[in-house]
């Protein structure tokens, strides 16, 4: 496993790193999903990222007792505040963040997180209350630094201009083959102000794992068949997508890769991302995932990487 410094921040991420949305306390079963936890600590995945809304709270409080026993300073964890967690707790309020970061601390069994993003935007809060209220937030000690996901450039800049707060050493876009979005604003403006990029879905919601083939029924047991998980895959799986990453294969192949493995590596090929969030719901997932640090595809891949997906990508939201 290789390890890149998280923005401007002194902390060392694996580059592939273990996410826990729709899986962990909800869509897998726990020993499977504590199975998936300890095989990451085993391939040198060190950074684990989840959310209060995860579950309500259940994946906090999964890896909360899944943790349990393990050296704190052996790895990176962060959690997300924003979305609902009932029907009047929700948002970046001053309010909230004091309420919200307590309760996943409780969760997560422990005093303090590496990293607190806000998981989206608050348009119904003013700026300059959550960052002050992030900034108390670190200032006492129960996280080391802050972050966002989903920000606007004007957002993150607005957010960049404000002097006597935190400064936020990490953003976590959507990013993969198939959703490129963030290169264009996103990610120079946060180069140049020391932000790293943490990218969620680099699998596309698995779809740039190859298990689905246009016009067939998802497989039995994959995400895109379960109910508690596939809600957000819809944009993903037209069969124009689906036929043009089944032409990756080849490539794949040719490498000695697998799919996951060719799609993690594209992401990594870019140095502004500090690391690859993965989602797992079988240890050996997690396993050829990591596999995925540290592989080079040269610039001969790349080019034909885009050729092969230049027909699907204007169907995919986001580019």
């Amino acid at each position: 496993m290789k390890y890149r410094q998280l923005g401007n921040s002194e902390l060392k991420v694996s580059e592939i790193s273990l996410g826990s949305w729709l899986t962990y306390g909800g869509g897998v079963e726990q020993q499977q999903a504590a199975a998936c936890v300890h095989k990451a600590f085993d391939v040198g995945i060190n950074f684990i990222d989840t959310a209060n809304v995860y579950g309500r709270g259940a994946a906090e409080s999964f890896l909360g007792e899944v943790l349990q026993g393990r050296d704190r300073n052996s790895y990176v964890l962060a959690t997300k505040v924003y979305f609902p967690m009932s029907s009047t707790d929700q948002g970046l309020s001053a309010a909230q963040i004091r309420k919200q970061i307590d309760a996943s601390l409780q969760r997560l069994r422990t005093d303090y997180v590496d990293l607190y993003q806000c998981h989206r935007y608050d348009t119904n809060t003013p700026l300059e209350e959550t960052m002050t209220a992030l900034s108390e937030v670190v200032q006492q000690g129960k996280a080391r630094y802050i972050g966002f996901s989903e920000w606007n450039p004007a957002q993150i800049q607005a957010a960049l201009d404000m002097s006597g707060v935190e400064r936020f050493v990490s953003s976590q876009p959507q990013y993969s083959m198939l959703w490129r979005k963030p290169e264009a604003e996103v990610f120079p403006l946060c180069a140049d102000n020391g932000i790293g990029q943490i990218v969620w879905s680099p699998l596309g919601q698995g779809v740039l794992t190859g298990k689905y083939k246009p016009g067939e029924a998802p497989p039995q047991n994959s995400r895109a068949a379960n109910d508690q998980m596939n809600g957000y895959m819809e944009n993903l799986r037209s069969d124009r997508i689906l036929s043009a990453v089944q032409n990756l294969k080849p490539i794949a192949q040719q490498l000695n890769l697998s799919m996951a493995q060719l799609a993690l590596a594209w992401v990594l090929r870019d140095e502004r991302v500090s690391a690859a969030i993965i989602g797992a719901s079988r240890p050996e997932q997690v396993e050829d995932n990591a596999a995925a640090s540290g592989i080079h595809l040269s610039d001969d891949v790349l080019k034909e990487i885009d050729q092969i997906l230049a027909p699907a990508l204007p169907q995919a939201v986001g580019n």
